[in-house]
């Protein structure tokens, strides 16, 4: 199946493309979706502030991933979280009413944006498992299960974020699994250790 910016490219004249610089806010929370994002290059994070200065970060998109897709058809299109540009990106917005005609005329643009809704609404199921999940060490390993026993990382604070613990809770559970050699950790992996 074809990458979703190669489709784009197809119908360069109904996107637009903007650039945004590291930490920059493409949207605010309560702002309206009036658009579908694609990111072409970079890192974009959906995320909210509480008063005690905790950050819940909603979802991370990295390039050839959309984001207002699910927002865009709703009967109340707002974003729930501000709209951050991770690192410097390039993004290609599409207005709705250009977006249902390029999915008029290209079936193979409306499967695979149909796909990535389906997966979007498969991730959102994992989340809501995560959170039911009320141990540390079983949500992680429940994680690690998921993913074929091996988690890759970027920083200890991006897994956190993503498994919704505290990065303090993880970096104990971890060192915990590790003495009980449940888990294996190295270079930025974490394996589930099998029998």
């Amino acid at each position: 199946m074809n990458n979703i910016i190669q489709l784009i490219k197809k119908h360069e004249k109904m996107f637009e493309r903007r650039s945004y610089k590291k930490g920059e806010t493409i949207f605010f929370e309560g702002d309206e979706c009036k658009t579908i994002g694609v990111v072409e290059a970079g890192e974009v994070s959906i995320k909210s502030y509480f008063s005690n200065g905790k950050e819940v970060v909603y979802n991370t998109i990295q390039k050839g991933e959309m984001f207002g897709n699910n927002l865009i058809f709703s009967s109340n299109p707002h974003y729930r979280g501000d709209v951050i540009a991770e690192q410097d990106s390039t993004i290609f917005f599409i207005n709705k009413e250009s977006l249902l005609s390029i999915m008029q005329k290209d079936i193979e643009f409306l499967n695979l944006y149909l796909t990535r809704q389906s997966d979007f609404s498969k991730t959102l199921n994992l989340k809501i498992k995560l959170l039911t999940i009320n141990a540390a060490s079983d949500r992680l390993i429940y994680f690690l299960t998921i993913n074929k026993n091996e988690i890759h990382y970027k920083s200890i604070t991006k897994l956190a974020n993503e498994l919704y613990l505290t990065r303090e809770s993880l970096s104990r559970t971890l060192k915990k699994l590790k003495e009980n050699k449940i888990i294996n950790v190295s270079k930025k992996t974490i394996t589930l250790m099998v029998e």
